[in-house]
């Protein structure tokens, strides 16, 4: 559970104290059996992981400026601001929040395993700097938490074939 501070004098602001800072981040991993090579293809696709269950194999994705835009039937627009990208093994996107002034670093790494396949790792950190109250933040990072495990194990079976 994240722990924020809230100031007396305005429950709207928060202030985050080193031990929040360390919790501001979510870390997952998961072993994929496929290369990154493969993996790369799903990693390159914007906003893959904004899904009901099942990737789209074509998404509606428009460019705005430097942003992707994915829209999604169910839940709306996503701006996606690349950071950077390092084909097959390492990509940055800063996933922007509502008006796209503040958003979260989501970081995604391909490393190889002995005795082959890759793991994939997804950080997504920055929550404090959306300029939430502290409730709405605990919900998002609880929210993301849970949500990138499902979706790991989804990129998983995608890239491998496997069913759930």
């Amino acid at each position: 559970m994240i722990e924020l501070h809230i100031p007396a004098n305005d429950p709207k602001e928060t202030v985050m104290t080193q031990t929040d800072q360390e919790l501001d981040r979510i870390e997952r991993s998961i072993d994929i059996d496929a290369t990154a090579e493969k993996v790369w293809t799903l990693l390159e696709q914007p906003g893959w992981w904004i899904n009901e269950g099942e990737i789209d194999p074509e998404p509606d994705v428009r460019r705005e400026g430097d942003a992707d835009v994915v829209v999604h039937p169910k839940y709306g627009e996503f701006r996606l601001l690349t950071l950077a990208s390092e084909p097959p093994r390492h990509l940055v996107v800063t996933w922007l929040d509502g008006d796209a002034s503040a958003g979260t670093r989501v970081e995604f790494t391909v490393a190889d395993r002995a005795g082959g396949g890759i793991t994939l790792t997804v950080v997504e950190s920055g929550f404090a700097g959306l300029g939430k109250a502290r409730a709405d933040v605990v919900k998002h990072v609880e929210e993301n938490t849970s949500g990138w495990e499902a979706e790991l194990d989804l990129a998983r079976r995608h890239v491998t074939g496997a069913s759930a």
